[in-house]
Order: C-alpha cells, then structure tokens, then sequence
C-alpha cells in the first residue's frame, strides 16, 4: 500500500462511526442504513450479493458476512471515448455550445434526474420533457446512415469495444466484451458507499491495466475523480470513484426528488433510505455510462421510514 493510502486507512480508521441518521439532511448513511440499503439491493437485483471477505481485514462496524457488495462479470461493449465522439458529432449538428461531458451527462442518468451543469448540479428532468422526449424517440434518435462517415478510431473499428463473433467454434454466435466485477464499500470517513472496479480483456479475460479501465470512464472523471487504488477487501489494484462528493451530491439528488412530489416538502418527505443504492447507482452510471451493472428500480419520494 502507498504512503497515502495508508494515511487514508489510519484517516478512515480514526474517524468516529457515524450513529445518527443524515440521510435526507446530509445525503450520508450510517453503516446500519448501509446495510439496510444493500439489503434491499441485493433482493430487488440479484446480480449483486454481499460478501464476507477476508476475515482479517473485516469491518468491526459491519457484519461479518455484509462487507461489501460485489455484482461480477457485467457487460463493458463499448468505449467511452467512441461514445463522446458520437456525442461530439451530434453537438457539432445542433446549435447548442454544449461541452461534450455534459452532453454524456445528459445521457447517462434516465427518468428521474441529470447531471446538467458545469458545477454538477443534479436536477430533476421535467414530466412534459419525458412525454416530449417519448414521442419523438422513434423519429429522431438515429442519425441518417447514409451522412455517417466511420473513421478508423469510430466505435466501429474498436476491436475491444466491436461485437466480435468467435471462429470456427461452438460459441461463434456469441459476442466477445470486456467484463467488469464492481463492487461496493462503505467508507466510514465520508460515511457514504463507494465503487470499485476491476476489469477483464474479452478474449482471454485477463486483468485490464489501470490505463486500459480508464478508457471506460468518462474523460472528465479519468484519473481525477476515479484513480487506481487497492481495494480494502480484495487484492490488486482496482479503479475507484473517490468518495468526496458522493454525499452533496446524493443530498442535491434526494432534495430534487422531494420537490418532485405533489406531497409538499415536509422534513418527513423523501425517499426511503433503502432506495439509497439505486439512487446512487443511477448516478454512477454517469461516470461510467457504457459499464451496463444492474440498478434498475424506479425511484420516487415518499414518506421516508
């Protein structure tokens, strides 16, 4: 472990366990609500299950056998790069000034809110924008094939990315992508979860470099919000979304979902703190767009329990 991580470790180690619930307040959990959150994950995606770890470097303030969340073997088909240059193609089309991470951003969080501003904000997408966006989908989501021009670094020619159908074997009909494990820790020190990605090569299923994962994180947050670092329960060095503003922007997310509602904002309202993990799912999924793990519930504000 590097001098800082270790630093990190002894920080995290240090801090006091949060005891009390911020969850609407703050857009923190306590490891209890972690728990109860991953709970809920687990029975409504079974693609992800919780897992014990090794014993010696278990976390006293979490049950032995709910460590940490793991979902293996997800699908990785395409490179963000190939995607922000489609999206660069089409801001180029439009009359908008719009930067191309922001266009990704728009993208990449569905249904209940985005990411649309330079700072970050989290916003809730408009009922009428939907019903908008649902009627013209099938006239204008695809570009005319016949005004595309595929270059050599197109999304076309990605030998990782591309579907590529085996040869002259029983599995020729299936198609060849990298593959991730994604995981999810509780960090004690910003009291929110935090994702850990290792992935592997198509063919040989192989570990990525830190270099190859970065390829698949969106250019903004490469090698600056995400960085290579050594996983807490599993070994070899993984790709992590660093936790700093994890809870600002899941209080932003959870505010907006309140004021979604008809109910009126009452400090009782909100989302229930076992909707966390799909909330902040959706919200990673804007880091890592093409990674496909499973979050799919919808999520709305309710009297919170």
């Amino acid at each position: 472990m590097s001098v800082l991580g270790q630093l990190r470790a002894a920080r995290e180690y240090m801090y006091p366990t949060r005891t009390t619930s911020a969850f609407l307040e703050k857009g923190v959990l306590t490891p209890e609500e972690y728990v109860l959150a991953g709970d809920e994950l687990v029975f409504k995606c079974p693609t992800w299950q919780w897992e014990s770890g090794d014993p010696k470097k278990r976390k006293s303030y979490l049950p032995d056998d709910k460590q940490y969340l793991v979902t293996r073997n997800v699908p990785c088909q395409a490179r963000v790069s190939s995607m922000e240059n489609m999206m660069a193609m089409e801001a180029d089309d439009d009359e908008g000034d719009w930067l191309v991470s922001n266009m990704i951003k728009h993208q990449a969080i569905e249904d209940e809110f985005d990411i649309i501003d330079g700072e970050g904000e989290v916003v809730i997408k408009k009922e009428e924008e939907k019903e908008k966006k649902d009627e013209s989908e099938g006239e204008d989501e695809y570009a005319d094939i016949d005004d595309m021009n595929f270059e050599d670094d197109n999304i076309i020619e990605d030998d990782e990315a591309a579907a590529t159908p085996g040869v002259g074997d029983d599995d020729s009909n299936l198609i060849k992508v990298r593959t991730y494990d994604l995981s999810i820790t509780y960090d004690k020190y910003y009291q929110t979860p935090r994702v850990w990605m290792m992935g592997y090569t198509a063919d040989t299923h192989q570990p990525l470099t830190g270099k190859e994962m970065m390829e698949d994180v969106i250019s903004d947050y490469a090698n600056r919000t995400v960085t290579i670092e050594n996983h807490p329960h599993i070994a070899g060095p993984h790709a992590s979304i660093h936790p700093c503003q994890h809870g600002k922007v899941m209080k932003t997310i959870v505010r907006n979902l309140i004021k979604s509602t008809d109910e009126g904002v009452g400090e009782e309202q909100g989302p229930s703190v076992s909707m966390y993990l799909f909330i902040f799912l959706k919200f990673v999924s804007s880091i890592i767009p093409t990674i496909n793990y499973d979050f799919t519930m919808d999520v709305t504000a309710s009297t919170s329990k």
